[in-house]
Order: C-alpha cells, then sequence, then structure tokens
C-alpha cells in the first residue's frame, strides 16, 4: 500500500464522524492512553504499550494487543495479493479507536489512535518540545483537526482546534497519535504539503499560507523533454 493510502487510512479514524449528523472528534468512549506523554511504562514514544513499529513482529503485537484487558473488539485484514496486514481495535466498553497496519505482512509498520482529550498540547510540547511541520483539515464549522509532526521520534500527534478561526494553544486538546517507521516519516515528509511550526497561532494563520514544505519530485513525476 502507498504511503498516500495509509494516510487516508489515518484520516478516515478521524473525519469518519463527520457522516454523522453531530461530528465529534473528542469523546470520553475512545482510548484512555497519554502515554505519548508519560512513557515510562511500560515505555515511551514511538514505543505503544511494547509495540515499537520497525521492531515489533506483527503476531506479538497481536498477542500483546488480545491480551490487553483494557482494549476489545480486535480485527484484522489481509491484503492476500500484497501480504499487507491491517487491525482495528475498541476501548473495553467504548468505541473503535485505534488502527495497526504492516507492509510486509511480518513487522508492524503504523500505529494511530484516536484519545479521549485528557491531554493538552502544552504537555506534549513540554514533554518532546515543539513540532516541525503542521498541517490540519476542517471537520465542521466548530471543530478542525490539525497533525503535528515530530520527525525525530518519529510521530504524529492530533490536536482538536474550534474551528477554522480557533486558536492553537497550550490548552488544545490532544485527540490522537501516531507513531510509525522512520522510513515511512521520510516519505511522508517527502510526498506531503506541510507547514512549518511557527509557534501557537489560529488555524486560519496556518492553513492560508503558504506551505514551506512541499513534494519532492519523483522520476515518475517529471516530465519526460
Amino acid at each position: 500500500m502507498k504511503l498516500r493510502n495509509i494516510l487516508l487510512l489515518v484520516g478516515l479514524m478521524f473525519l469518519i464522524a463527520a457522516c454523522a449528523p453531530t461530528p465529534q472528534l473528542r469523546s470520553d468512549r475512545l482510548l484512555q492512553d497519554d502515554s505519548f506523554v508519560s512513557g515510562e511504562e511500560p515505555c515511551a514514544a514511538p514505543c505503544w504499550r511494547g509495540i515499537i513499529p520497525g521492531e515489533t513482529s506483527w503476531n506479538n503485537a497481536l498477542t500483546i494487543i488480545g491480551d490487553d484487558t483494557t482494549l476489545a473488539s480486535l480485527q484484522t485484514r489481509t491484503d492476500e495479493t500484497t501480504k499487507q496486514i491491517g487491525a482495528a481495535w475498541a476501548q473495553k466498553d467504548g468505541d473503535n479507536c485505534c488502527q495497526m497496519f504492516s507492509q510486509d505482512g511480518e513487522t508492524v509498520s503504523f500505529i494511530v489512535a484516536q484519545t479521549t482529550p485528557r491531554t493538552r498540547f502544552g504537555e506534549v510540547v513540554e514533554k518532546h518540545g515543539e513540532p516541525s511541520y503542521i498541517i490540519g483539515d476542517t471537520v465542521s464549522s466548530d471543530q478542525a483537526l490539525v497533525s503535528v509532526y515530530y520527525p525525530d521520534i518519529p510521530m504524529l500527534i492530533y490536536v482538536f482546534v474550534e474551528g477554522e478561526n480557533g486558536q492553537i494553544s497550550d490548552r488544545s486538546e490532544v485527540v490522537g497519535f501516531a507513531y510509525l517507521t522512520s522510513e515511512l516519516m521520510q516519505e511522508l515528509l517527502t510526498t506531503s504539503s506541510l507547514h512549518t511550526w511557527d509557534g501557537y497561532k489560529t488555524f486560519n494563520d496556518y492553513m492560508q499560507s503558504d506551505f514551506e514544505l512541499t513534494p519532492v519530485p519523483t522520476a515518475e513525476a517529471t516530465p519526460e523533454s
């Protein structure tokens, strides 16, 4: 699966709520987790409950998730042609929250989770420093989703903003995270249009400005002379 298709899966988790009559990015029925800022037990980002993208085998990761009594409804799907595998699960007594993906069918490549809004963005900055890049999407008139990039970890943090005119601040609520391999992060950075992080601003301040990072042309995309 190409990276852009993986990213569609990630965005789908957060934007699928837009199909509902009253879309809500914040919910107490999602994953109850703040390990991206606490991280001491059992491991720190980009490790989630003992699963490290690029290192942990797919089967071991499924065992970890299946044995976790705080999680439920684990399901998997395999592409028989490519052997790529995806998995999804829910918070126990809650809603579907999380996905995991393997490109080669043997090792975890990517984990993404929607979380309860229990952590503030300022806590992430205090723990990991300022992010490198930012991009966002509007979901409704009063809801927007911002993705902030930490390439060195590698990690994405998803932040709730109160619509296009909403302020991105240290008090903004974190509603999800993603851990991926260094290779996927590099591919993401070379195939995306992103804004360079420039401190706390409104959603529109960022999204209406020019992109500082744009896709790197490839041989396939270069017109023949």
